[in-house]
């Protein structure tokens, strides 16, 4: 029998948004998902933390930062600790995301420190992994999903993890997935969390990215290690995303 795992359907804005587009996307959201049987996420850009806080005060929709300070505090220009993320309500937070790997350069030890420290300051961490086009044709896939997620795979880490592949091919190119190809993969990931803790590998929920839209969605979450879907560019359609919000496995 499979595990009931709540879906959790999380939106990345990204580097998108303004104080308008914040208070109507979350707005509506916040009206068309009341019951809905779903978590539901929203992560926007720092600047607007503070108005999602206070559109979603009264709601079950939770929100989290896109990134995070390696420090605590300190002279950092322009970063932001874990500390202050809580302290704004925040309740998840991004590691690793792929742009974040590419355009930073973050290496496992980084994101481990980040980690770290969102851990210790109550975040719960949604782990970003995902292997490049490049990657996928060399037959690399699993060895690198491997690499990125071996580091987290301790008893500390693993109690408040979330996972999400996002295969960087599929990252607001149109290309998805298949539900073999994804399902293959979140196997792989479940099977190596299971190798450290069986039991945390069966309630620990792995999202898919990757141009997820209303029209494939739903056999995608419906996979068997599947559990809902980190979403790029649907998340800032109003429409699309309550409609992904509403999706429930066949």
């Amino acid at each position: 029998m499979m595990p009931k795992r709540k879906m959790l359907i999380a939106a990345n804005w990204k580097m998108n948004g303004s104080q308008n587009l914040t208070k109507t996307l979350l707005e509506g959201l916040a009206v068309a998902t009341q019951g809905s049987e779903n978590e539901i996420a929203v992560f926007p850009p720092y600047p607007y933390l503070a108005l999602t806080q206070d559109i979603l005060r009264a709601t079950p929709i939770r929100f989290g930062a896109q990134d995070l300070s390696a420090h605590d505090e300190g002279a950092y220009t322009g970063e932001v600790s874990a500390s202050m993320l809580t302290d704004m309500g925040c309740y998840y937070v991004l590691i690793g995301h792929s742009e974040r790997r590419a355009y930073h350069q973050e290496s496992n030890e980084l994101l481990l420190q980040k980690y770290q420290r969102a851990s210790q300051q109550g975040l719960n961490p949604i782990l970003c992994l995902g292997e490049t086009q490049s990657e996928r044709n060399a037959n690399l896939t699993f060895q690198v999903i491997n690499s990125q997620l071996l580091p987290f795979l301790t008893q500390d880490y693993l109690a408040n993890m979330t996972i999400a592949y996002e295969p960087v091919w599929a990252i607001g190119t149109g290309k998805t997935a298949t539900p073999d190809e994804a399902q293959v993969v979140h196997a792989f990931i479940r099977e190596k969390i299971a190798e450290k803790d069986s039991s945390l590998a069966n309630k620990i929920r792995i999202l898919y990215g990757g141009s997820v839209k209303p029209n494939n969605a739903r056999e995608l979450f419906s996979l068997p290690d599947v559990d809902g879907g980190l979403i790029g560019g649907a998340s800032l359609k109003k429409e699309e995303f309550i409609q992904l919000c509403r999706t429930t496995k066949i």
